[in-house]
């Protein structure tokens, strides 16, 4: 009996995970207290911020919530941080809450729209590179107004959407019935190789989106939250925010663009894969079906969702608003019009969100536990001792290098709050002070694209549904990322060294 109980508890720790991942979180739990007892909390600290960033690169084999929360938890009873502490960070960071929990919900009740949008795009537009570019472009502007996040869905949305009508025409179902997106066992051999070819099309376009966000969101004074939290500290509105971020903003821009042209024309790191032409025929009669059988209500519907398309573009651009509040606007707005009023039809809006954002409480656990024993306070005062002019670069790749390990929000405040400081103290002058508000804006948002847990955005689309049916890991997101990394945060560097 006794055996039994045990091999049960040990078959639904982590459920469906490999041994040796289950092995090795078993490790973690293990190792953490003895670090903090014999080396102590720095190392400790440290050592939990390796081991759930190990959980985001391993989301394929588990979902992060559940090894990270168990770290956390924890390190909450180790006191390496407090109840207080989380729930101060939280309610710090409760914006982006906000904006997970009905912002993207919002963007469900658009996914007729976005589809309708989306598919004249893909099917209007043969050339490949021109599609990527069309995206990239695309996601930029929209990042500029909107938030990285919002923008990430819309175009998972549109994917999981595209990819579900041709796996279930692979599979022989009817492309309008619910069916298992997950399992490859009833594709046809036919359709094999152009599902994996599929895949590998929509991993491009979904990568492009992504630096795409990562390129328009740097711009403007609502394009991310850390650029909102920096103009705050500043003084600076809308026009005084771009105008000061351009001489690094717009070149960076320029040759993000290009570099995605470049990379499909060049076929590397993953992309330039085409468009199967038997996948480009199913979305084709797809869309014609659905153009022929549209009904009278759901033309009105499409209205509906465009015009609160650009309520929420407008409302978002003034910053009339929290995000997630002006999210919850446009869920009433279209469930209204639109005759949804069945909570379970709600209920669904949610689900896809609601993981993520119980993620993230976790991330802003790890950022506690970083504030609290204090992870980056050496790296920021060996960088403000340098001298005036070296300044601006190295805290450009002080920020890009813990942006890329950590929450851009948090790495953000740290180093603003500490300039700011070392500014009222006399430390140095308005005008550099400006200058190193610049080199810490465009630091967390340009080199951070290296990895997923650098962007909020990257993160939601490793974590997503549509990652592991496009085989989307997050090894395979750095390696995608890599030359945009190289490209965006090389000239950023360069930008904030030499042109400020």
């Amino acid at each position: 009996m006794s055996r039994s109980l045990t091999g049960a508890l040990a078959h639904g720790f982590l459920g469906q995970s490999p041994l040796w991942y289950k092995a090795v979180i078993c490790l973690f739990l293990v190792l953490n207290p003895l670090l903090l007892f014999t080396v102590g909390p720095v190392a400790a600290g440290w050592a939990l911020v390796i081991e759930f960033i190990f959980t985001l690169g391993m989301a394929l084999k588990c979902y992060p919530l559940m090894p990270g929360g168990l770290l956390l938890v924890e390190a909450l009873l180790l006191k390496m941080t407090t109840p207080q502490a989380l729930y101060d960070e939280l309610l710090h960071n409760f914006p982006v809450i906000l904006l997970l929990m009905f912002m993207v919900a919002g963007i469900h009740f658009m996914k007729e729209l976005l589809l309708f949008l989306f598919s004249r795009i893909l099917l209007g537009v043969r050339s490949k590179a021109l599609l990527a570019l069309l995206f990239c472009v695309l996601s930029a502007f929209l990042s500029a107004f909107l938030d990285a996040l919002t923008v990430t869905a819309v175009i998972i949305s549109a994917a999981v959407g595209f990819y579900a009508v041709y796996h279930r025409v692979a599979s022989n179902t009817n492309p309008r019935e619910d069916s298992a997106l997950d399992s490859d066992q009833q594709i046809e051999n036919l359709h094999r190789e152009d599902l994996d070819q599929f895949r590998a099309f929509l991993r491009s376009l979904l990568m492009h989106g992504a630096v795409g966000t990562a390129l328009g969101g740097v711009c403007t004074l609502v394009g991310e939250p850390q650029n909102l939290l920096i103009g705050h500290e500043m003084g600076w509105h809308f026009a005084d925010f771009f105008h000061k971020v351009a001489p690094v903003s717009l070149p960076v821009l320029v040759a993000g663009l290009v570099t995605c042209v470049l990379l499909e024309k060049l076929r590397l790191f993953g992309y330039g894969t085409l468009m199967p032409e038997r996948v480009r025929q199913v979305l084709a009669a797809y869309a014609a079906e659905d153009d022929a059988a549209r009904t009278q209500a759901q033309r009105v519907a499409l209205w509906v969702q465009g015009i609160a398309a650009l309520i929420l573009i407008v409302c978002l651009g003034l910053h009339i608003a929290e995000v997630g509040l002006i999210g919850l606007m446009v869920i009433v707005l279209i469930t209204a019009f639109t005759g949804i009023t069945d909570e379970h039809r709600l209920g669904r809006a949610f689900q896809d969100a609601m993981p993520f954002t119980a993620l993230l409480v976790v991330f802003f656990a790890v950022v506690a536990v970083i504030h609290q024993q204090q992870l980056f306070s050496p790296l920021i005062a060996w960088v403000l001792a340098l001298p005036t002019e070296q300044q601006p670069g190295m805290l450009y790749l002080a920020n890009g290098l813990l942006s890329a390990i950590s929450d851009n929000v948090f790495v953000a405040t740290i180093y603003i709050t500490e300039v700011k400081q070392a500014f009222v103290n006399g430390a140095m002058s308005r005008e550099h002070l400006e200058t190193l508000a610049v080199a810490i804006n465009t630091g967390t948002n340009l080199p951070s694209v290296a990895t997923p847990n650098g962007q909020a955005a990257f993160l939601f689309l490793l974590t997503s549904a549509i990652a592991p049916l496009i085989r989307l890991s997050y090894g395979r997101m750095v390696w995608m990322a890599l030359p945009y990394t190289v490209v965006m945060g090389g000239l950023g560097w360069w930008a904030v060294t030499y042109w400020l």
